[in-house]
């Protein structure tokens, strides 16, 4: 038997899962408390509690501020993350990366300014400062 939140009916201690499916395009920021998978396009910030995933084939056309993203596709933007960036190898990031650590795969570009400290956002929530 699940124990249910009152305000979401999503049982308590899980988060859930939203997807921008292949194909699909979305115009916007998005904002979710747990994780955020996208494999088709965002044009705007996209904004997870938990993580962000973008697949091979995806695209996000501005900012990703997350705990944990994995990229295996394109962002056009900054990542901010609290935890970690992982960039598979088919990713791309033309834009700038603040996070605690970092996983590059051979293959996987950044075209950025990469920061990496233990200061480095407490909540992996609020935007880069510039």
């Amino acid at each position: 038997m699940a124990i249910f939140t009152e305000k979401s009916g999503v049982p308590a201690g899980e988060v859930g899962l939203s997807i921008i499916g292949s194909g699909m395009r979305v115009v916007g920021d998005i904002s979710a408390e747990g994780v955020v998978k996208i494999e088709g396009t965002v044009v705007g910030t996209v904004q997870a509690g938990r993580q962000v995933l973008v697949a091979k084939g995806g695209l996000v056309e501005g900012d990703v501020v997350t705990r944990e993203a994995i990229i295996g596709g394109e962002v056009r933007g900054s990542i901010q993350s609290g935890e970690r960036v992982e960039l598979q190898t088919t990713s791309v990031v033309h834009g700038d990366i603040a996070t605690r650590r970092l996983l590059v795969q051979e293959g996987g570009e950044i075209n950025g300014v990469l920061r990496m400290s233990e200061e480095v956002l407490e909540t992996g929530t609020e935007p880069l400062k510039r």
